[in-house]
């Protein structure tokens, strides 16, 4: 698998989502409350829009999920299953700490 180094991981706030482009993808990045790191596609299936990595990050039971800051429906953030909608999805990636740095893996 190719990694793609996309940032220090102390510059990722806790709860918080960045976007980034990684080989022409876009991709939103998040650290959750206990440190761990989940990587999605930034587009919103519903709207269109690259907008997933403003969404808000919470929890669903226990599932760490981000809610569309559009329409609001949350998404699983490691199946990307749509929790509102399960018949619609995001691509999930696979994030790492390398160094200190935060890689992206799977996107040629």
């Amino acid at each position: 698998m190719k990694w793609t180094a996309v940032c220090p991981y102390v510059r990722l706030e806790p709860d918080r989502g960045v976007a980034a482009l990684v080989s022409g993808q876009q991709v939103a990045l998040f650290r959750v409350f206990d440190g761990g790191l989940h990587a999605i596609g930034n587009v919103d299936p519903i709207s269109g829009a690259a907008v997933l990595s403003r969404g808000i990050v919470g929890s669903r039971g226990d599932r760490a999920v981000v809610a569309s800051p559009m329409h609001k429906q949350s998404f699983d953030l490691v199946t990307g299953e749509c929790l509102d909608d399960p018949g619609i999805r995001v691509p999930v990636y696979s994030v790492r700490v390398n160094d200190g740095m935060v890689e992206i893996g799977g996107l040629a």
